[in-house]
């Protein structure tokens, strides 16, 4: 009786974990897909952002030369961190049942009698900063990390590396 009971509960439990990974890729397919389009300076210039917020389109209007290389520069640095936001946003709203199914589910501490809250030794990472190379936000106290001369191994890029 006790194992048939036994067999149930882990028939149910792999069920339940089979339709959870099955939610789960449905979510990792959707949020491959996404995209977020912004555009600056009165539409003269949009960008495209993928579900990682790497641009993947820049568009100019005929118009755009009306514009500084500085005014296009500084908007196309606003637009693009602000189509990233936009699909980061998208994404976490993608996810939101599965954080929601989750968040039912008890912890392994208060299943295992003496066992720690693990979710409390987790540290969680600080925001990442949207400001320029050598502004005062990013200047931290462990600067020197010791990778300065680190570079991407592989295909050259017609985009170089500034220092």
């Amino acid at each position: 009786m006790v194992n048939e009971r036994l067999r149930a509960d882990a028939a149910m439990m792999m069920e339940a974990m089979s339709e959870q990974m099955q939610g789960l890729a449905k979510i990792q397919r959707d949020r491959a897909r996404l995209t977020a389009t912004v555009t600056a300076c009165d539409k003269r210039i949009a960008v495209t952002v993928n579900a990682d917020g790497i641009l993947i389109e820049t568009r100019f209007a005929d118009d755009v030369s009306d514009l500084s290389y500085t005014e296009i520069a500084e908007a196309m640095t606003e637009a693009v961190q602000a189509a990233a936001k936009k699909v980061s946003e998208q994404g976490r709203r993608l996810m939101e049942p599965l954080r929601e199914r989750k968040s039912r589910l008890p912890h392994l501490s208060d299943l295992l009698e003496d066992m720690p809250d693990v979710r409390s030794m987790v540290p969680v990472a600080p925001p990442v900063s949207t400001a320029p190379p050598n502004s005062p936000e990013r200047r931290y106290d462990d600067e020197d990390a010791g990778f300065d001369d680190a570079r991407p191994l592989g295909r050259r890029s017609i985009v170089s590396d500034l220092d």
